[in-house]
């Protein structure tokens, strides 16, 4: 139940309609392109300062309380990537094409001095992903599904050529490219490729009458399935490394261990060498044992492991300049898997004791990117609300927090003493920052126009004490035209995990309901990190208790202070968000609403139904070891009769990640005790949604869910 797993992150998809036309799809003329790079003054601006505050000539007068319809009009701003001179910054910038009912993202460049921001493609069918730079400057690539040739149907890399011309497709690969980076000397590609490209090339030789033919799916693994990917077997191709010359298109495999998925591969920069994550146990389904792997950079390799931890060693591994030490994210023991408190690492690759640098900070850390003077690692470190760069010292590993104020950040990257982010807050959506030193500046501006339209809620931290003396900290946004000294109806949101937390980030969720005249309460209850290690693990083997008595000790405080209406509170969350709302509906009758999203009521309901058999096995037993422990666990389910609250129950059919089995079961236990409720399903949809309109569906069903039995009308306004 990782935050990448079990947390919901609903407005990953909510992004808007095309700012651009869709005219063409790609720049047209060398002319063209040159003068974006070298000039494109009719799209520059100049950076602003680090400020949260709309454009002067936004009229507050004119502002709105946000709306279901402007969340499609939000951008989702990502994936900076610095050119080899530190000059530029390629990103990707996601939007929601409500016509065809998808998501389109379309790739930008801003310059390091914030005058320019120029958009590279108009896509208006086929999104891009991924942009990388070609180490010698030459070429900026990325991934796109648009139309190549006729026999290849996945994602292959394109690249625009910085000397003009159209973008061209690079790669022809029939197997599913998921991941690419260019070798030092620009000569070559390192793929990851899912499935065999051999392989693939058999079965598009079939005839159509074979095509048509369904097969059945033959299970034989411990873990047989996994949300989006569907089932799986011994059969199904692991993800593996391959080099793929520019010049010649010829396709070789890296390494001899076809069997091990393999992933996160980077090149060393002397071009000699490619570092690799992969589970190397005889069963790798049984383990989290990760491992981070080295090989030299040529066909049919050996490759040799540098990390013996018996956990997780991972993440996205990071070269020091001279291609003598390997960063990369160290884990927590096994039985630990979905409380994991990330520490920043190093070892050779000559090989010796990997040595952990940040030991005395005991906050979960990401994406290491080495200085290039090998002297420091910046990370994103997330603390207590906030997720922020910081600079970890390889002499003493003392933590230098980057950016002081209080936001998330993601996607590092880092050139020449250039270090670029995207960058989020409660008041603005994330766009690209540039970071020197202790200078932060704002690069791009993409969502401004909307957010100076917006009259938002304001968001405060929050901070409770549960009844044993743990101290509790959250998020309170309080409603638009809020007026000090009214109750308002409250809505305690629940993030999911329970390996997350809730962070300083613009959130649509918070900023709906607040225009709907709720106060907003989210609680990063026990088991969220971002409060050191004890704090996220306490919960281990032991759900839905102390994370009940943080959120409900947290609305006394809400109550306390005299913002929330007792007599009008509601509560919902998604993922492990749902399952918390299941518990805490069945532990206290005083919310009058409630909204469980991808949610359960019953652990021994999903065994071997969601994709967690390993955290199953290893935390809580197999079911006929510790039965009375699963039985503990599904009081939601088992102690329904409890339960008053009418309940609205969500999910996607497809969703393998927490299935809808286990709001269909809670659902049904509540329809049969006639406690008022219905259930909402999405087809075609997994654990997160990617369809816009049923994403705006789920906004609008839980204002309408929530406004029918808190208040009965909508718009700004306190309490009746």
């Amino acid at each position: 139940m990782d935050e990448d797993n079990r947390s919901a992150k609903p407005s990953t998809h909510l992004i808007p309609p095309a700012r651009m036309p869709a005219c063409s799809k790609f720049l047209r003329t060398g002319i063209a392109v040159i003068a974006l790079f070298f000039a494109a003054t009719s799209f520059g601006f100049s950076g602003a300062p680090f400020s949260d505050a709309p454009p002067p000539s936004a009229n507050p007068g004119s502002r709105h309380a946000m709306t279901v319809e402007d969340v499609d009009h939000l951008l989702e701003v990502d994936g900076p990537q610095l050119s080899p001179d530190g000059q530029w910054i390629a990103y990707t910038v996601r939007r929601v094409d409500t016509k065809a009912d998808k998501d389109v993202t379309d790739l930008w460049m801003a310059s390091w001095d914030g005058t320019q921001d120029i958009p590279l493609t108009y896509e208006s069918e086929h999104s891009v992903s991924s942009p990388r730079w070609s180490p010698d400057g030459k070429y900026l690539s990325f991934l796109s599904d648009r139309p190549a040739a006729p026999d290849v149907k996945d994602s292959q890399v394109w690249v625009l050529d910085r000397r003009g011309g159209e973008a061209r497709q690079l790669t022809s690969i029939k197997g599913k490219l998921s991941r690419y980076e260019w070798s030092p000397d620009a000569k070559k590609l390192l793929l990851i490729i899912a499935e065999d490209p051999e392989e693939q090339a058999r079965e598009k030789e079939k005839t159509e009458s074979e095509k048509e033919r369904p097969k059945p799916i033959v299970i034989d693994r411990y873990h047989f399935k996994q949300d989006i990917e569907g089932y799986l077997s011994t059969n199904t191709r692991p993800d593996l490394i391959y080099l793929y010359d520019v010049a010649t298109a010829k396709l070789d495999k890296l390494t001899t261990d076809s069997k091990f998925r393999e992933e996160n591969a980077v090149w060393s920069p002397d071009g000699t060498q490619i570092a690799y994550i992969s589970n190397h146990d005889p069963d790798p389904d049984r383990t989290n044992n990760t491992d981070v792997f080295v090989v030299a950079a040529a066909p049919n390799s050996a490759a040799r492991k540098l990390t013996s931890f018996p956990g997780p060693d991972g993440g996205q591994p990071a070269w020091s300049a001279d291609s003598k030490l390997i960063a990369y994210i160290h884990g927590s023991e096994p039985k630990y898997e979905e409380y994991n408190q990330r520490q920043l690492a190093v070892v050779s690759a000559a090989g010796g004791e990997p040595r952990v640098l940040n030991a005395q900070f005991d906050r979960p850390v990401s994406n290491p990117v080495f200085s290039p003077d090998g002297q420091s690692i910046t990370v994103l470190a997330a603390d207590d609300r906030s997720r922020y760069p910081a600079s970890v010292s390889m002499g003493d590993g003392r933590v230098k927090r980057l950016v002081d104020a209080a936001g998330v950040a993601s996607a590092p990257d880092e050139k020449l003493g250039h270090l670029a982010i995207a960058w989020a807050t409660d008041a603005a959506p994330a766009e690209i920052f540039a970071i020197e030193g202790s200078t932060v500046r704002k690069l791009t501006s993409h969502n401004d126009p909307l957010v100076a339209r917006l009259q938002l809620g304001e968001t405060r931290d929050f901070q409770a004490k549960s009844p044993d003396g743990t101290e509790v900290h959250g998020l309170l946004t309080l409603p638009v035209g809020y007026v000090a000294g009214t109750k308002y109806p409250l809505l305690l949101i629940i993030h999911g995990g329970p390996d997350g937390q809730d962070a300083h980030a613009f959130t649509p969720w918070r900023q709906l309901f607040a225009a709907r005249g709720y106060a907003v309460l989210n609680v990063n209850y026990r088991g969220s990190h971002g409060r050191g290690k004890e704090y996220q693990q306490v919960i281990f083997d032991d759900w839905g208790r102390k994370e009940v008595v943080d959120l409900l000790a947290s609305v006394d405080e809400a109550v306390k202070q005299g913002i929330a209406d007792p007599d009008r509170l509601g509560i919902g969350g998604w993922s492990y968000g749902g399952i918390l709302t299941d518990y805490t509906i069945a532990t206290s009758t005083r919310f009058h609403a409630a909204i469980s999203g991808a949610g359960m009521g019953s652990p021994l309901g999903l065994y071997g139904v969601d994709q967690y058999v390993f955290q199953y096995d290893n935390e809580l037993g197999p079911p006929w070891k510790n039965p009375e422990t699963y039985i503990k666990l599904g009081y939601p389910l088992l102690h329904a009769d409890r339960i008053k609250t009418p309940t609205l129950f969500m999910g996607g059919d497809q969703d393998f990640n927490v299935p809808l089995n286990g709001g269909q079961q809670m659902y049904q236990a509540l329809r049969s005790l006639n406690v008022p409720t219905e259930l909402i399903v999405y087809p075609g949809q997994f654990h997160g949604f990617t369809r816009p309109s049923f994403i705006r569906d789920r906004y609008q069903r839980d204002l309408d869910w929530y406004d029918k039995y808190l208040t009965p009308k909508s718009g700004v306004g306190p309490a009746k």
